[in-house]
């Protein structure tokens, strides 16, 4: 049975028992808890919580998921996967246990000639939770489960709970039996490799209260209302039903595999290291396509992270096959063919999702060869001390810093008859995530309790009504203080406002909040922020100017109408220039964010290399002809496929229902989903000012403009700068830019001469320093004062003219210290000789002596070193130091 084919028969299965289909959420969570969607109920965790009340009573859904914490075990289980699909049916307070159990029974028994998915009852086991009674008892008697195939299991295995205070429940787990050639016989308990879990089912019941740990904490009661949330791992059931040994042999993941095999020409089931690598092949390079396809581009930090490490584990397992050579084009494309009959996006996007894709390859395949370097180095250096144990402190700066992976460099030191300290490598790498760990808590701190909002979301979603008005007079349905629920507050406060209805723009999609007031009978507020804490509720910021307000006052939300105008005419630039680099460089150049407020807007696309001059005026010129042009700008709501078949826009990073807005701007010229705010003729932006390109990554470029009122100043500025150039280089305008390259080209041909000068007047001081040398100890030592000079450069002229001095003068064995004032800061350098180094003077100890007299640092070679400090009324001390060390 395909892997399609199941998650059509439980869509089907679901859909047809009332169940409201959801499509597959983005891998790119909206929680900002949360990198990426790790479980298929995250979506649903507003509904569950009771945050948001649900808009369905019962859904089912197959969601996107990845967890990339158990990376490290990929390849060598047969159920660990970065990417997998979760099948889920859920209920909002409508049916429970016995719902959700006899669902689960039907679907994995009845015959697949029937809809179902086949399964023999003698092969599936359950587990409960050790106090459920009750479950137990709906498993014999809806399901005829034996009492010899239900085992009981403690909170550590059959209790769910987020952790924290919240929903809570005991839940019950399907195992499928694989037969005594996987293990022995005795159910779960006895041997979870032989006995796979295939199907998990939560009953949210109870309200837990604080605790100390997974499995300790209080239960303050039942829930009002009871929900369900289950999961079936799609992949775990494929492989299954496929009848093969794991979920990398699956019609969705064993191309990939194959094509890994014929590449490094090794055979898979020949050599287990062999079949780990292909399976960490055929697993990474899915999920890098997969999150690819929602928008997800290599980077140094966050989701993007994690793809690059994706992408990179790839490589570097490919090259543990032998393959040295880019191959992500064939191992790609064959994973797009395997998953674009469910998912058709991976298709269609594969350009974009390609050359990100092979850029990422490519620029690790150079980091490989200049981290082998660094490493080759670092192994040579190891040996010729001495010592067989490379320091766990290179390999970390090349895993850290290079990105170069931890096995790569066990490889290359094991081929040099050296190890690696592994204990000092793993502890730098448990401080980095403990730094990690410490920085997610605290920012998962900074997030207010949510919960505080849903007593007002339970009232119904705020209407905004800033499209059509730039006033909306509403009931105030709640203040917030501090997180906490208030009934009212004074002048002076900060604090959140619910209304009804707002005028207010939030800030989403890439556009700032609005700026303006709300004022009502004995108050006015100003507004700070407007933000959307959780769907369909607007909260405002503000402060209390005047007055004191109170729940159940009428309020009308203000919008300042300048700054309306100026994010409207910033909104629909954004609009303009990403039609307009789309129209220069092709589709291939796609929006991956934005933002934009009162005359300013930036745009993020899809690019790998920068734009020219004249790339960048002509996209400016198309942008501002098109507001020229005065194209109408027509907004509507229409079903997201019309809207789609339009050819309208889906952005990356936004989340879409049922119902879109779109938004037309010239007809086809422009048109993309989009719930911003907009002017009503293109020619209303007034003009649009490109101030900067620049490179976000790899794969991403940034274009930064001024827009209406703000693009006009500039230019207005740069007019008067032109202006002031002409009248004081009296030359004409058309004339300034040769006149100020002839003037550039004098400045550096008299700077040039005048270095020259400054040189050869440097160079006489050299005999009379060299003059100043004297017998110290077993060498000769000049140690100088230099006084006053322009750079540390000049101290190094002098420093190694004055050594070749002495050193054709016959002194085999010289010191030579010399300092001076740069700037008011004090610089000391120190050159010795071959003769000098022989008898143990070294110049960099010499160096550090001296600046540590100086109030600083240096450091160098044994034949030159440089150190400077704060303190320029030192240098005499610090000149007396060297000599006192080199007299010994």
């Amino acid at each position: 049975m395909l892997t399609a084919d199941i998650r059509s028969r439980w869509l089907d299965f679901f859909g047809d028992r009332g169940h409201t289909v959801v499509p597959s959420a983005s891998l790119v969570s909206e929680d900002p808890s949360l990198l990426f969607t790790v479980a298929g109920m995250v979506p649903f965790i507003p509904y569950l919580s009771g945050l948001v009340p649900a808009p369905y009573p019962r859904a089912t859904s197959v969601q996107k998921c990845i967890r990339t914490l158990d990376i490290e075990e990929v390849g060598k289980t047969t159920r660990h996967g970065t990417f997998f699909q979760m099948n889920g049916n859920f209920s909002f307070g409508d049916y429970f246990k016995e719902g959700a159990i006899g669902y689960a029974w039907e679907l994995l028994t009845t015959p697949e000639s029937d809809g179902g998915l086949g399964m023999a009852e003698r092969d599936l086991w359950v587990t409960v939770y050790e106090d459920d009674d009750e479950a137990i008892d709906i498993w014999k008697r809806v399901a005829g489960v034996p009492d010899s195939r239900i085992q009981r299991f403690g909170k550590e295995d059959n209790y769910w709970s987020t952790g924290q205070p919240g929903p809570a429940g005991p839940c019950s787990e399907i195992y499928f039996d694989r037969g005594p050639a996987y293990g022995a016989e005795g159910g779960p308990a006895a041997d979870e490799n032989r006995y796979i879990e295939i199907w998990n089912l939560v009953f949210m019941q109870y309200l837990r209260g604080e605790g100390t740990s997974k499995t300790e904490f209080e239960i303050l009661g039942e829930l009002p209302r009871k929900n369900i949330d289950t999961g079936m791992g799609l992949e775990r059931v494929a492989f299954l039903k496929q009848g093969v040994e794991n979920l990398y042999e699956i019609d969705q993941v064993r191309p990939v595999l194959d094509r890994a095999a014929e590449i490094s020409g090794r055979r898979y089931g020949a050599d287990h290291d062999d079949d780990v690598r292909m399976r960490v092949v055929a697993d990474h390079v899915r999920s890098a396509l997969m999150l690819m396809s929602d928008g997800v581009t290599p980077s140094n930090e966050g989701r993007g992270y994690i793809l690059r490490r994706l992408l990179r584990r790839t490589v570097r397992s490919m090259r543990l096959l032998g393959v040295d050579s880019a191959t992500m084009p064939e191992l790609l494309s064959a994973s797009r063919d395997a998953m674009k009959a469910a998912y058709p996006e991976v298709e269609r996007d594969y350009g974009r999702i390609s050359r990100s894709a092979y850029a990422e390859e490519e620029s690790f395949l150079r980091t490989l060869t200049g981290g082998t370097t660094i490493l080759d180095t670092a192994v040579t250096a190891t040996k010729a001390g001495g010592a067989s144990v490379l320091e766990g402190g290179t390999a970390f700066l090349l895993h850290d810093t290079y990105g170069f992976p931890i096995d790569l460099t066990l490889e290359i030191a094991e081929e040099s008859g050296i190890t690696v300290d592994r204990v000092a490598f793993e502890s730098l790498m448990a401080e980095q995530k403990q730094r990690a760990k410490a920085d997610a808590k605290a920012k998962k701190l900074g997030i207010t309790d949510l919960t505080v909002y849903s007593a007002f979301r339970a009232l119904g979603e705020t209407v905004f009504r800033g499209y059509d008005a730039l006033e909306a007079e509403s009931s105030i349905l709640g203040l917030i203080l501090d997180g906490v629920s208030v009934n009212s507050a004074v002048a002076g406060e900060q604090l959140e406002v619910i209304t009804a209805e707002t005028a207010l723009w939030a800030e989403s999609g890439g556009q700032e909040a609005d700026a303006g007031t709300i004022v009502g009978d004995g108050f006015e507020l100003t507004v700070l922020d407007v933000q959307k804490p959780v769907k369909g509720l607007i909260s405002h910021r503000v402060e209390v100017t005047s007055g004191q307000v109170a729940v159940g006052d009428l309020a009308r939300t203000v919008v300042d109408a300048d700054w309306r105008r100026g994010a409207t005419q910033a909104h629909s630039a954004t609009h303009l220039i990403h039609a307009a680099l789309r129209e220069t460089l092709g589709e291939q150049a796609h929006q991956a964010g934005s933002y934009n407020k009162a005359g300013y807007m930036r745009l993020d696309f899809t690019w790998n290399q920068p734009l020219s001059g004249e790339t960048r005026s002509e996209i400016e010129e198309i942008a501002n002809l098109a507001i020229r042009s005065d194209y109408e700008v027509v907004t509507r709501e229409l079903p997201i496929d019309e809207a789609r078949s339009m050819g309208a826009m889906a952005l990356f990073g936004e989340k879409y229902g049922d119902v879109v807005r779109m938004v037309d701007i010239g007809g086809p010229f422009s048109r993309e989903l989009c719930a911003g705010t907009h002017v009503s003729s293109s020619s209303e932006i007034g003009m649009i000012n490109l101030q900067s390109e620049s490179s976000i990554g790899s794969t991403n470029r940034r274009v930064e403009a001024l827009v209406g009122i703000e693009a006009f100043r500039e230019f207005a500025t740069e007019r008067a700068l032109v202006a002031q150039l002409t009248s004081s280089l009296k030359t004409p305008r058309d004339e300034l830019a040769t006149r100020v390259a002839e003037l550039t080209a004098s400045l550096k041909a008299a700077e040039k001469k005048i270095a020259a000068f400054e040189s050869g007047a440097l160079a006489t001081r050299i005999p009379t320093l060299a003059a100043t040398a004297r017998p110290s100890g077993s060498t000769t030592l000049v140690a100088e004062d230099l006084g006053a000079l322009n750079s540390a450069d000049d101290v190094r002229q002098l420093v190694t003219g004055v050594r070749e001095a002495l050193v054709a003068g016959g002194g085999a064995s010289a010191v030579v210290a010399l300092a001076a004032n740069v700037n008011d800061k004090p610089v000391v350098i120190v050159a010795t000789t071959d003769g000098a180094r022989a008898a143990g003077q070294k110049a960099g100890a010499l160096v550090k002596l001296a600046a540590g007299v100086l109030g600083g640092g240096g450091g160098g070679k044994d034949d030159l070193a440089q150190g400077g400090g704060t303190d320029v009324t030192a240098i005499r001390a610090a000149l007396d130091a060297i000599s006192a060390a080199v007299a010994g």
